[in-house]
């Protein structure tokens, strides 16, 4: 027999038998099962003949599927439709306003790997997470506010030391960009923080008016236009992330040491994978597809052997370049003479040159030494000076002196290395 949860009153206190009548009015009757025909099944899903519905409790009748294998686990609470939640996000905390997400404070392998993603440069630009209000702890209207960008390394060197703290985190929409950069693009700013204070209705959520800020978003912030235009007071929190912690125990102040920027070795170090990926670019397979080419210009209108043997020493050189400028002037950086990094990049690009010359002494004439000593300047200075945008040494506007200055040397000391370099071997 079929039976499927069909509402009590319709059995009408009569047990289901074997004849169809005395289950349902005629109307309702069936021919091949005491189901309505609307509700008929293929598969037999009905108690035992000799056990009617009525003496099931009822609670079984609705908790049991009709047919097919028992229902799976509810989905997570924190489900919406339309959505697809980040990993970090742990439940939805219920305010004034709404449900707002709290976050983990523990970076798991998939944050891992994608900091090291985002570091060799392999979709730098798409790490960001949704900005908006977000929480960590319990946080209640008297929890301290953290305001950072929505590039997700910026929000996950946030969260991690936010370890054991209740609180808010307020994310602005910067593009994807880091603080200290979008503040200098104007992205972390006094209209962007105001908007996001009004787009999260944060004063119906806190009760402090009080709104961290990281240090090195000060050049894209005012304090006082904050102020005016929301009514909210400006914290300027540590250099750091982790001297949060601190600075939360000493009150919301801090230390001389908070307020002083570092860049170690490590801190530069870090960098050069992105500063290499900026280079090394899909454009780089062109690059030294043309240099094959003129490589192998010369008296016999064009030379296989010529531009094998040839391009490879050029290469060799660009690479030394590459290497003076992308690696070595950020490991060297204090050590290295001068302040403008273009000037650096071209001091270590004169030593590669000359490194790689001396490879191949004997071998090369005094036009191609000139065309790989100009060639590994202009590459080192140039990757040097784009390492300017990843140091907390410079301003942008020093930045845009720095580039208006030494960019037409660069091009000159390229076009100078393409002459010399072709011109070889008809002298």
């Amino acid at each position: 027999m079929i039976q499927l949860k069909i509402p009590l009153e319709k059995y009408q206190g009569k047990s289901c038998g074997p004849d169809a009548s005395q289950c349902f009015p005629p109307k309702e009757q069936s021919t091949s099962s005491c189901c309505p025909p609307t509700e008929r099944k293929t598969t037999s899903c009905c108690p035992a003949p000799s056990v009617g519905p009525l003496n099931i409790p009822m609670a079984k009748i609705d908790d049991e599927p009709c047919c097919g294998a028992p229902a799976g686990p509810p989905s997570s609470h924190i489900e919406r439709p339309g959505y697809q939640l980040w990993h970090f996000v742990e439940d939805l905390v219920e305010t004034p306003v709404g449900p707002v997400p709290k976050v983990s404070t523990n970076l798991v392998m998939s944050d891992q790997m994608g900091a090291i993603r985002v570091r060799l440069g392999y979709k730098r630009n798409d790490y960001k997470v949704a900005p908006g209000l977000y929480c960590v702890g319990s946080p209640g209207p008297e929890d301290p506010v953290f305001v950072t960008a929505n590039y997700k390394l910026s929000f996950d060197a946030l969260r991690r030391e936010l370890t054991g703290i209740s609180g808010w985190i307020l994310v602005l929409d910067t593009r994807g960009i880091n603080v200290w950069c979008a503040a200098g693009k104007k992205t972390f700013s006094t209209e962007e923080v105001c908007r996001q204070v009004k787009a999260t209705q944060l004063d119906k959520i806190i009760k402090h008016r009080e709104l961290i800020l990281p240090q090195l978003g000060a050049p894209g912030v005012s304090a006082f236009d904050v102020r005016k235009a929301c009514r909210f007071k400006v914290i300027w929190g540590p250099v750091q992330a982790n001297d949060i912690p601190e600075f939360i125990r000493a009150g919301k102040k801090a230390e001389p040491h908070m307020r002083r920027p570092t860049f170690t070795l490590a801190d530069r170090l870090v960098l050069v994978p992105v500063e290499l990926s900026l280079i090394l670019s899909r454009t780089t397979v062109l690059v030294l597809f043309g240099i094959m080419l003129l490589s192998g210009i010369g008296t016999e209108i064009f030379s296989i052997s010529a531009a094998w043997q040839r391009g490879l020493m050029a290469i060799a050189a660009l690479f030394s370049g590459v290497i003076a400028g992308a690696v070595l002037t950020p490991a060297l950086l204090p050590w290295i003479p001068g302040k403008q990094f273009a000037l650096k990049g071209i001091i270590l690009g004169l030593m590669a040159g000359y490194a790689t010359i001396f490879l191949h002494k004997g071998n090369i004439s005094t036009l191609e030494i000139a065309a790989m000593v100009l060639s590994a300047v202009a590459i080192s200075s140039y990757a040097a000076m784009n390492f300017t945008g990843a140091t907390p040494y410079t301003s942008p506007s020093g930045v845009e002196k720095e580039m208006r200055r030494f960019m037409p040397v660069q091009a000159l000391a390229v076009l100078g290395a393409i002459i010399a370099w072709v011109a070889a071997p008809f002298i």
